[in-house]
């Protein structure tokens, strides 16, 4: 029986992006063991990675290409029954409205620079209507690089020598697992971790400090902690002086918020907010990591803009332990534009029609003219239940001509097809991949041949566009046609950089070429002025916000609306968004949605743990079983995101369409709700 141990990488939209190896005997995945060469992610995959052996080989796994009957039912085609059908309807579309009648849809699903083919093909079609902005991160991202010029941190590992570390809306121990072997290390060494966030997690269960804000208020917490830092003489002057502009009018801007006032708005009482001030600026280095779901509100950018006003005033930028840790962008070298507001590519921008935003999917599909939407393709993503406004996302789909997804299993938007074409795993074809935490470049292997109907997108396209006439003269360069010439493709992306090669990727993760593993050690910040703008004309210019970091509530609070309990739809272990749940070994310790309240807001409405409640609002309603939650603050409902219409699940039939305040991001969380006994 011949073995083999191959090295390879998890592509998922996850921080960590484990190295991991795989053991394959007689052509089939047998186990998985770790890669202690990333020294980011030594002990290996998480349960999710821990699943992959049955999503590959799961039952439900889409084989080969199906087509929806009339009856609403899927049945088995052939590759060329398909490839002619969807061809055929390109080709009409284009002739009679125009390629902008078409509708490319691509998220998160699997990462790396293999993707890059889906715009070359579309760009040799001749263009195609694309969304912009991201569903995930962009509000931070900007508001990062606005202020500090790039988005970069320190190397995980640099954690180690933090003393004070906080964890600001992010519950790492379960969406950043390896994130919590830094820091346990750091609090062996004596530094202290404090948790920021409306809900007692298993991460604040290893904090010395637990401080729980209403939702959408962390900026006025952050604000008034500078305005105490900045009273008590608690902030680093030489760098300031060096290394920052508009010091003076941030200061001059924090008049109204007082320990009083911020505790009124953020109902976190005033003695904890001087505690967790006091230690900001008595305890060096300090580490500040906030999460994603923050920026998740209308108010999000400007939010994480008065977060990292914190590390700027204390001086906790550019030495070890000292960083502000949002984003890591440096290893994504092979990237033209590391996180573009547009999804513009390289060329004639005439192309693509860039008018739909991906937090107003739906409603922005349905008032495209001249010309309507009439053909939808959906890759790596699950726009139906993942974007909001899933009422909106489903009238879009039904409202198409039609529609094709490219998919591994059944999800919601499979089941709006017409045309499903079965997608490849991770270990079915090589890629280049990043990652958003870690400063390694990784090649993740080809490690096994797909089933029999299974084609990569690659080939998918290049099928395609062989469909559609182009010949192989046309196609040398922009599509590979198999394997072989994707990989030679691989290797002229990787020859540009002489630090890494083929067999060294092969080998296991690598470095980064051009790495800072103390993120502005050099402090370079390449902004306009050369320095920390806290002050930023760009920013106002851009988004027409205030130039200085500042704090509004966002668009629903209660006392404001008829509804009173903010939503939160945090993301969980057991899940990446809607992926995984479907597997056996996930649903065996998460079989389905349940709404977690505290006791207190359950008791105002006569409902009991275990009842089944209604949870719903002016956009639509949800109906799962609750569970008592005394660790989270009153006043919140909370259901993470992920779950599947078809498993009783789809949190965006509540959300609005609404981005955030910068980056065109998605505010998911600026959302509230009424809950009410059913049963």
């Amino acid at each position: 029986m011949a073995i083999r141990r191959i090295n390879t990488v998890c592509p998922r939209n996850c921080y960590s992006t484990c190295s991991f190896r795989v053991q394959v005997e007689d052509g089939r995945i047998t186990g998985y063991s770790t890669q202690p060469a990333n020294r980011a992610t030594p002990e290996g995959m998480c349960l999710k990675g821990q699943s992959y052996i049955e999503r590959v080989y799961a039952r439900d796994r889409i084989l080969y290409p199906l087509r929806k009957e009339t009856s609403g039912t899927f049945k088995r085609i052939s590759w060329p029954e398909a490839l002619r059908e969807i061809a055929g309807k390109m080709m009409l579309y284009k002739k009679q409205y125009g390629p902008h009648s078409i509708f490319f849809y691509s998220s998160s699903g699997s990462s790396g620079v293999v993707n890059d083919f889906s715009l070359a093909f579309w760009r040799l079609f001749g263009g195609a209507t694309v969304s912009y902005g991201n569903l995930c991160w962009p509000a931070g991202l900007e508001a990062t690089r606005m202020t500090l010029g790039d988005n970069r941190h320190n190397v995980p590992w640099d954690l180690e020598n933090a003393r004070l570390i906080l964890l600001w809306g992010k519950n790492a121990a379960e969406t950043n697992v390896h994130e919590m072997i830094f820091i346990r290390k750091a609090q062996e060494q004596g530094a202290r971790l404090v948790v920021i966030d409306p809900r007692r997690t298993p991460t604040a269960e290893k904090a010395d400090l637990l401080i729980q804000p209403k939702p959408g208020t962390d900026g006025a917490l952050a604000l008034g902690i500078a305005r105490f830092l900045i009273k008590k003489d608690m902030v680093d002057h030489d760098f300031i002086r060096d290394h920052v502009k508009g010091y003076d009018s941030f200061t001059r801007s924090l008049g109204s918020y007082d320990m009083d006032t911020v505790s009124r708005i953020t109902g976190v009482p005033v003695s904890y907010i001087e505690k967790l001030a006091g230690m900001i600026g008595g305890i060096q280095p300090m580490t500040l990591i906030p999460g994603y779901g923050m920026q998740r509100y209308t108010n999000g950018g400007q939010t994480i803009r008065c977060l990292l006003s914190l590390s700027v005033i204390t001086g906790n930028i550019g030495k070890p332990g000292a960083c502000w840790h949002y984003a890591n962008l440096q290893s994504y070298v092979f990237d033209k534009v590391k996180e573009p507001l547009s999804y513009y590519p390289e060329g004639n921008h005439s192309l693509f029609r860039q008018t739909v935003s991906k937090a107003r999917l739906g409603i922005d599909l349905l008032q495209q003219k001249d010309p309507e939407i009439k053909m939808i393709w959906v890759e790596r993503g699950n726009p139906v239940t993942q974007n909001p406004d899933t009422n909106s996302n489903l009238k879009a789909f039904e409202k198409a001509d039609f529609r094709v997804v490219v998919e591994q299993f059944m999800t919601d938007t499979a089941r709006e097809a017409d045309i499903i074409l079965p997608a490849k795993s991770l270990f079915e074809q090589a890629d280049l991949v990043g990652s958003y935490w870690n400063p390694y470049i990784q090649l993740k292997q080809k490690v096994i041949e797909p089933p029999e109907e299974i084609k990569p997108e690659t080939e998918i396209y290049y099928l395609l566009a062989k469909e559609l006439g182009y010949s192989d003269k046309e196609l040398e360069g922009i599509l590979p046609r198999n394997n072989e010439a994707l990989e030679n493709w691989l290797k002229e992306r990787i020859k540009s950089y002489p630090e890494l090669s083929w067999d060294q990727l092969i080998e296991g993760p690598v470095i980064a070429p051009g790495i800072q593993e103390i993120a502005f050690s050099d402090k370079h910040f390449p902004t306009a002025s050369g320095k920390i703008e806290l002050y930023s004309d760009e920013i106002a210019r851009r988004w027409g916000v205030d130039p200085l970091p500042s704090f509004t509530l966002p668009k629903e609070i209660p006392g404001k609306s008829r509804y009173p309990l903010y939503l939160l739809t945090p993301n969980t272990k057991n899940r990446i968004h809607s992926q995984f749940g479907n597997l056996d070994i996930i649903r065996q310790l998460d079989p389905g949605p349940v709404a977690e309240i505290n006791p207190e807001d359950a008791a105002k409405r006569g409902i009991r743990e275990g009842d089944t409640i209604r949870i719903y609002n002016d956009r639509g309603e949800l109906r799962v079983k609750c569970r008592y939650n005394y660790g989270q603050i009153p006043g919140c409902v909370v259901i993470p995101n992920g779950y599947w219409i078809s498993e009783g699940g789809g949190v965006n039939f509540l959300s609005a369409p609404r981005e955030t305040d910068m980056g065109h991001g998605t505010a998911f969380h600026d959302n509230l709700v009424e809950i009410e006994h059913i049963s």
